[in-house]
Formats: C-alpha cells, structure tokens, sequence
C-alpha cells in the first residue's frame, strides 16, 4: 500500500512507442506495456522470475569486473528491470506497488544511518559496520515478535553457496563459535584438505566414483574452511572467486588471440603450447 496515499497504483500501459526518456514513471508505464501484449511477459511470476533476478546480479557484477560503461549500463538496467517487472506483478495483485518499495528502502536508509540523520556519532567506517549490524539485529528481533521466531542462523540470507557460507560463520561468530585468530581457521583447512586427499589419493578412478558423494562431502569441507580463512581476512569469498575468474577469463582470451594470431585454433593445440602462453598471459599483465 502506497505510503503517500494509501492507494496501491497498477501502472497504465504506455501507447504507442515510447522514447527512451530515462523517466521512472515512463519505465513502469512500459512494463505494464509488456505485461498486456507480451505473451512471455504476460506468463511471468513472481516465482518464474527468481533465476533472472540471481543470474542478471552476477552479470553485473561481471560487468563491473569488465570497467566497461556500456556493459555496466546495460546490466545495471537489467538489474533494475527484475525491480520494475516484479513491482508490476504485485501491484496488480493488490499487494504493494514501486512506491511502496522506494518509501521502505528510503526508511530503511534513514533507520541505519543515525550517524548521519541524528545526533549519534561513530568515528569511522567500522564503528558504522558495528552499528548497521546492531540495527539489523534490532529489525530482526522486532520480526520475532511479530511471530517471525527462527533459528539463529535461520536469517543468513540468500545468495551463492560462498555467500551464505560467509555469511553462516559470520553469525556463528557473533554467537561465539569461533576461533579467536586466523591460526585455527588455517588449521581447519589443512584438516579438510587432507581429509580430501585421503578419499582421492592412491584411488582407482573407478573407486573414487564409487565413493563420489563422500569426495563432495569432503570437497565441500575444503570450500567452507577455505571461506572461513576469507572471513578471518576481512575479505569476502565471492568477490575473491569472482576476481579469480574474470582473471582466468582474461589469461585464457590471451591464448586464444595469440593462437588467431599464429593462424591456429584452440582445437589445434595442445596443453603444452596453451601453458607456454598462459605463462605469457601472465606477464603481459604485470607489464600492462
């Protein structure tokens, strides 16, 4: 329901066709458009559109990886339309509308930043992390009273498998299950990872994929440990895998352009030829 006047508004379809006019208004005007004449817009659901909202925020982030304006443009406007397209759909549920949605990210902002809004003062950007966590915290607790009442870790929020790792060990941490240094997590990744070596070591590959679910269980114990050892650096696990792979991404564009240059293909290479110019990926970007 719309704050400003208690009425929940259904966008009307724009006529005709619309000018990209970089207006918000004009935007829902024309995904109410798409919502009346597109057969695949029409079918959409809230549910059916989870994959895109998850899949369009990993392409931007790849996009940001880039530094490319256009990309960034171009995903960040994708990003946006997963808000639009599903704002539409409830508001013609009846449920709430855009409005709605600003209006509680605006109250949000203003509830978790008394550092700027009210007289309260922190002295630096840790102290406001401390802060913005105690509000979350106070957010949930009133959630619980409401009936929202959930196990501790229960409010890790959504998002990739090294997300919700970090995130499960951070509150874990804040309930007191946690090593005091980086020492123990480093320890703990040792463990793990020869734990795995022990399930793949002098193994038939036959009897490694006889054993294949006990290897992913141990594979997953390497993962978690190792996002562990992120947690204790302050460094968060996804934007390091991320960096890994535009790099990977990066190294291998430099193989194959070197081997179109040569006049060759990937297909008529071999390992050998791929990792002498991996190597030469590699010092191309110290140089560049």
């Amino acid at each position: 329901m719309s704050i400003s006047d208690n009425k929940i508004t259904v966008p009307k379809p724009v006529q005709g066709t619309p000018d990209a006019t970089g207006q918000l208004d004009d935007l829902l005007a024309l995904m109410a458009r798409l919502r009346a004449d597109c057969p695949w817009d029409k079918k959409q659901t809230n549910h059916s559109l989870i994959p895109y909202a998850i899949e369009e925020a990993y392409e931007l982030g790849e996009a940001v990886q880039s530094d490319d304006d256009e990309d960034i443009k171009g995903e960040l406007g994708d990003v946006l339309l997963q808000v639009v397209f599903h704002c539409q759909m409830y508001a013609e549920q009846g449920r709430f509308d855009m409005s709605d949605v600003i209006s509680t990210l605006q109250e949000k902002l203003v509830r978790r930043h008394p550092h700027v809004f009210e007289a309260e003062t922190l002295k630096d950007d840790a102290a406001v992390k401390v802060r913005w966590d105690e509000i979350k915290l106070e957010e949930q607790q009133a959630r619980e009273a409401r009936g929202k009442s959930k196990r501790r870790l229960d409010q890790v929020k959504a998002g990739s498998a090294l997300m919700q790792a970090q995130d499960v060990q951070k509150q874990a941490s804040k309930l007191g299950f946690d090593w005091e240094g980086i020492a123990g997590a480093v320890d703990k990744l040792d463990e793990e990872i020869a734990e795995l070596k022990h399930e793949l070591t002098d193994k038939s590959t036959a009897e490694v994929k006889a054993n294949i679910r006990e290897v992913e269980k141990e594979l997953g114990d390497c993962m978690f440990a190792l996002v562990n050892v992120a947690r204790k650096l302050n460094l968060d696990a996804e934007a390091a895998t991320l960096t890994c792979v535009h790099k990977f991404k990066s190294r291998f564009g430099y193989i194959e352009e070197q081997l179109e240059f040569a006049g060759k293909r990937l297909e008529d290479s071999d390992i050998t030829e791929m990792d002498a110019l991996w190597e030469a990926a590699k010092q191309h970007e110290r140089s560049s």
